[in-house]
């Protein structure tokens, strides 16, 4: 009697996951959230201007209660980095005059890590990796060479003030970096500019104290063009910049170093 066949398995995919498209409600809402903040103009509060507006109340806050400030002061920050808010820059030098250089760019350093750690995570895990692979074996090919030396790519795109905070955080993402990469390269690469920042914030709370009685002279006399006389152009110097781009490229020498050593096996005879 001939036996009668089994029916086939059902093919099963021992690939990759399929991609789920939960992954992308929590990136969706940051992004629903900070394309609506922009457009709101909820991101010009931070701004020098409602600094010098309030500036005798913070600093009177700040006197009694400084670690609730500088705890809430971390808080905003995070939130700003995690949004992908572009206020950044005047959020530490804000921290530099309300805190001091020390603590204000101590402060900023540890809301702008904690900040990119958490917008690094939620885009890690609604697209990963799925993107690279999607877009074809080249795209793969370039993330598994940043993944290789990931380190010192993330410390060079942190210290040259250039590449954009947010884009950084979601190229690391895409090309799965793993997170303690990220976070110290983070965390290392954002002192330089940083406590840079803080200490030019440093140096404009006299320069804001002594504006402060003629600005609020102005807004109490009802004029509508009351400016605080700074713009941030002053501190972005070009020779802060050519500082900040050598940082970088020292964070690359040993990647440099790595691809010669390797060239250098290849060509050596064997022997």
């Amino acid at each position: 009697m001939i036996a009668q066949n089994d029916p086939a398995p059902p093919s099963v995919d021992i690939g990759c996951p399929r991609f789920s498209r939960r992954r992308l409600v929590p990136l969706a809402i940051i992004a629903i959230v900070s394309i609506g903040v922009v457009m709101l103009g909820w991101h010009r509060q931070v701004s020098f201007e409602m600094l010098a507006r309030h500036h005798e109340a913070l600093r009177d806050f700040i006197a009694m209660h400084e670690a609730s400030a500088v705890a809430a002061y971390i808080a905003l920050y995070v939130v700003v980095v995690a949004l992908s808010v572009p206020v950044g820059i005047y959020l530490t030098v804000i921290g530099g005059i309300l805190f001091g250089a020390v603590l204000g760019g101590m402060a900023a350093m540890v809301g702008a890590t904690i900040g990119a750690i958490c917008i690094f995570l939620i885009a890690r895990s609604a697209i990963g990796e799925h993107l690279v692979r999607r877009a074809g074996p080249l795209a793969e090919k370039l993330a598994s060479g940043f993944r290789a030396d990931a380190f010192s790519y993330l410390l060079f795109l942190r210290l040259v003030p250039i590449f954009p905070f947010w884009l950084v955080n979601l190229v690391a993402a895409l090309c799965g970096v793993p997170l303690t990469s990220f976070a110290a390269a983070t965390a290392l690469g954002v002192i330089p500019a940083t406590f840079v920042f803080a200490f030019v914030g440093a140096g404009l709370s006299s320069v804001i104290a002594a504006q402060q009685a003629a600005y609020q002279f102005c807004l109490a006399a009802g004029r509508a063009d009351c400016r605080l006389k700074f713009h941030m152009d002053a501190a972005l110097t070009p020779e802060l910049l050519a500082a900040l781009v050598a940082l970088g490229v020292l964070a690359l020498i040993p990647v440099v170093v790595k691809r010669l050593r390797a060239r250098s096996r290849l060509a050596r005879p064997l022997g």
